[in-house]
């Protein structure tokens, strides 16, 4: 395993309202935690709780109206403050954005060759072997449009990793995969996480994808979006689909799909009181 370098992330009264026509749609109030380096971080809450405006913040797209973020003591966003895009935060979107009229060599190796940080043949030997690692050895000059979904995924994976971000950030991923194809993926990204070890800021929906890939699982509560619960996954790595049975595993279930489920009815009842007016 390599070692960590930098990629602390601390998030400090985070807040962020949107204001269309005077609506004054408040998305994150007051949200306060931290990520150590080298940390496998998910956020899980219900829809609308500010989840992906929060990684859109970290990632340099959106604007903050309060509070802060740093990197490694460094402020990357804050009111009076327009964050931007860097190599040191990469995001892998659940749509995806491979460029479908390339190769997935060329897709993979792009980034480090144009900054200039690795050249063409060390990036090609480097790219060969992460996707060897994630079950894609003989793609390498396939495009991206004879991929399947999984194999799409794991490409953009690799290819935030080659660019070596201190920060990568996923917003739910796996989200439009089925169920095998989802578990396929997930260990590879663990696999990767165990040999190049990233701090990850990763956005899910699905309670059971979160406890198996996390170091620490942050709860977000409704709108507007705030911390409500933080909890530690203490199940050792490298891990397996076993863990999905093990008596900690599903104890923390229960405990984050408690909290889940709560905000989840205040969700819902706030969306049919909005509806009734």
């Amino acid at each position: 395993m390599q070692a960590v370098r930098g990629g602390a992330v601390s998030v400090r009264k985070a807040g962020k309202v949107y204001d269309p026509e005077g609506l004054n749609v408040v998305a994150l109030e007051d949200v306060s935690f931290e990520i150590t380096p080298g940390q496998f971080c998910v956020v899980v809450g219900p829809s609308g709780c500010g989840k992906t405006t929060l990684l859109n913040a970290i990632a340099g797209f959106d604007k903050l109206s309060g509070g802060k973020i740093l990197i490694d003591d460094e402020v990357l966003a804050r009111a009076d403050k327009a964050p931007k895009p860097g190599a040191d935060r990469m995001v892998v979107f659940q749509q995806g954005a491979l460029f479908p009229w390339k190769t997935v060599l060329w897709n993979v190796i792009c980034g480090p060759v144009q900054q200039g940080r690795l050249s063409q043949k060390e990036a090609i030997t480097q790219a060969r072997e992460l996707l060897g690692r994630v079950g894609l050895s003989k793609i390498e000059e396939q495009y991206p449009g004879s991929l399947s979904g999984g194999m799409k995924r794991r490409v953009e994976i690799v290819r935030a990793l080659m660019n070596d971000p201190k920060v990568l950030l996923l917003d739910e991923p796996f989200r439009a995969l089925d169920a095998l194809t989802k578990s396929v993926v997930q260990e590879f990204l663990l696999e990767l996480y165990d040999i190049t070890p990233k701090t990850i800021f990763f956005i899910t929906h699905d309670i059971a994808e979160a406890i198996f890939l996390a170091d620490r699982i942050v709860i977000m509560t409704t709108r507007p979006g705030r911390v409500l619960k933080t909890v530690t996954v203490n199940i050792p790595r490298p891990r397996d689909y076993r863990v999905l049975t093990s008596p900690r595993f599903l104890q923390i279930e229960q405990e984050v799909r408690e909290y889940i489920d709560s905000e989840a009815r205040k969700a819902f009842n706030a969306g049919e009181r909005e509806l009734a007016q």
